[in-house]
């Protein structure tokens, strides 16, 4: 589908001249560098880590476009999908003008960064098994709508969302749809960067920090248009990615078979800590979840979550979460962490609350 994001954008940004950095102006990879003001002995460090990295991290793209079956010139490449987030903010949302909306309970950065670029945002909840209220969302949206953030699998929920509310929101509102994607390693739901070359409005965004288990080296994809990739790309820091980075990830990206197997082994503990919390009778609920935890539903949650702690066991307080009161959630662990995890919550119902 057809749509030109020019019209969405900061007035001052579509004109904006980027910085060119010294590999913009040449970038080959053979003569003698005396472009970029660089060390031309080396670095402190066993590893040559005195040179500038590629500033659009062309190789890296190429094997990723190869795994996510999408074009290097769709692909932007962020300090971790926040980076993503901040950038359209920038892009897209005047300050003290604009507006997004949030679909609570959701991943916090939206709203954090929102709050950075003074952009306002609307929030319109959930439903009770945390699905879109699609109408309301639409019915929420003015003029001034720039960007509405849909999480999907949900953090901190764990659940898919279904899939024609997004489409919906794609073909209706005229502004941009962002679909975080950062647990869909561990769904069974197809990826939508499948409509990228469908809807100019969407942006797609993934991560190396779950499935992959690269937290420490902060890298977030996103997937759009050519357009929208540029528009990321004029306002990036010239040197987001560092070299080290895409080195490690580039080897990473090169081994699939390690990343699936592992998805299979955090699957299979996820049905076993299932079932086995299934199995307690204190447990209230658990959500289904097609991410890496569960949101589960325990009596005097709060108390339990210090109590935890006390043990060394730390999971996550959802409780004063809109939807998610009296709420723990729990991350995927390896067997022995699972068993330990849940071997301390019995302990604790057992002898706090006599249970």
């Amino acid at each position: 589908m057809k749509f030109d994001i020019t019209p969405l954008l900061r007035p001052h940004i579509v004109n904006l001249l980027p910085y060119t950095s010294a590999r913009d102006e040449y970038t080959g990879k053979e003569g003698i560098f005396l472009d970029a003001n660089e060390n031309p002995y080396g670095s402190v460090t066993d590893e040559d880590y005195n040179r500038y990295p590629d500033p659009y991290q062309l190789e890296l793209k190429a094997e990723i476009a190869e795994i996510k079956n999408v074009k290097s010139s769709q692909i932007f490449l962020g300090n971790g999908s926040d980076e993503a987030i901040d950038l359209l903010f920038r892009a897209f949302c005047n300050p003290g003008k604009d507006n997004v909306i949030l679909l609570p309970p959701t991943y916090g950065m939206y709203e954090v960064s929102a709050g950075i670029n003074d952009v306002e945002t609307r929030k319109i909840p959930l439903t009770a098994d945390f699905q879109l209220q699609t109408d309301k969302i639409l019915g929420a949206t003015d003029e001034h709508t720039k960007i509405i953030f849909v999480c999907s699998p949900n953090n901190p929920s764990g659940n898919k969302v279904n899939r024609e509310d997004i489409l919906r929101l794609l073909q209706e509102f005229k502004g941009l749809v962002v679909v975080d994607e950062a647990y869909i390693d561990f769904s069974d739901e197809p990826s939508f960067t499948n409509y990228i070359n469908d809807y100019g409005n969407l942006l797609v965004m993934q991560t190396f920090s779950k499935a992959w288990g690269l937290a420490s080296l902060r890298l977030g994809m996103a997937f759009a248009s050519k357009q929208m990739i540029k528009v990321l790309n004029r306002i990036k820091p010239p040197y987001n990615i560092s070299g080290l980075t895409q080195q490690t990830v580039l080897a990473a990206v090169r081994n699939v078979a390690k990343v699936n197997a592992m998805i299979a082994d955090m699957l299979q503990e996820r049905e076993y800590l299932r079932k086995e919390m299934t199995a307690l009778d204190f447990v209230e609920k658990i959500y289904p979840s097609h991410a890496n935890f569960l949101l589960v539903k325990i009596p005097n949650a709060s108390h339990v979550y210090d109590d935890l702690i006390e043990e060394k066991i730390i999971v996550r307080n959802r409780s004063k979460v809109q939807l998610c009161e009296e709420c723990l959630r729990i991350s995927v662990g390896t067997r022995p962490e699972n068993e330990a995890f849940l071997q301390a919550l019995k302990k604790i119902y057992t002898e706090s609350f006599n249970l």
